[in-house]
């Protein structure tokens, strides 16, 4: 066996280094945004010029969506460091609300995150309990019908899976860069 040649892979396989994979990632959270929004819009087309039945889309039908995507605005604005500042900068490693202004900074980064968060998980549980209560429990259960709550469902479901790519995307830490957490 040829000592120069030490790969475990006939074919060569290279992990892609960490600005490609944050490129990459960035780019399949737009798809996957552009995805869940054409799913709401096809819906929202289809119930003002193709729907046969007496049942629209309306406002109430919006908000999930735009939930979603607000959750999306404030989640994808918080930096990672922002989040660690208050735990790593005091004098005890612990941060204590109050031990000092980055602390304090902390704390409201992930009074934020959170509220991101809740309007995510309120769109998508929004939709959800659209879906049951507007499209199941009255009975709309054909399927072009059917299929805008459904596209409601899905289009939400695309719009978080792409707030949590670009979250990750974004906090991909540089090949250069090092942490000195101990």
């Amino acid at each position: 066996m040829d000592s120069g040649n030490n790969r475990l892979f006939r074919l060569p396989f290279h992990l892609p280094n960490s600005v490609t994979a944050r490129k990459w990632c960035v780019y399949i959270s737009g798809v996957l945004y552009a995805v869940g929004f054409w799913l709401f819009l096809d819906a929202v087309i289809y119930s003002k010029h193709a729907n046969a039945s007496d049942l629209h889309v309306t406002f109430v039908d919006w908000i999930p969506f735009l939930c979603s995507t607000f959750g999306t605005i404030i989640v994808s604005s918080i930096e990672k460091n922002r989040l660690l500042e208050g735990a790593l900068s005091s004098d005890s490693g612990l941060g204590y609300i109050g031990d000092s202004l980055d602390s304090t900074l902390a704390w409201q980064a992930r009074a934020v995150l959170f509220l991101g968060f809740a309007l995510l998980a309120g769109g998508m549980s929004g939709s959800v309990v659209l879906l049951i209560i507007k499209f199941i429990v009255k009975d709309y259960t054909s399927y072009p019908t059917l299929g805008m709550g459904i596209n409601n469902v899905l289009g939400n479901f695309c719009i978080i899976l792409s707030c949590v790519v670009l979250w990750v995307a974004q906090n991909m830490q540089d090949e250069y860069s090092y942490s000195l957490n101990l």
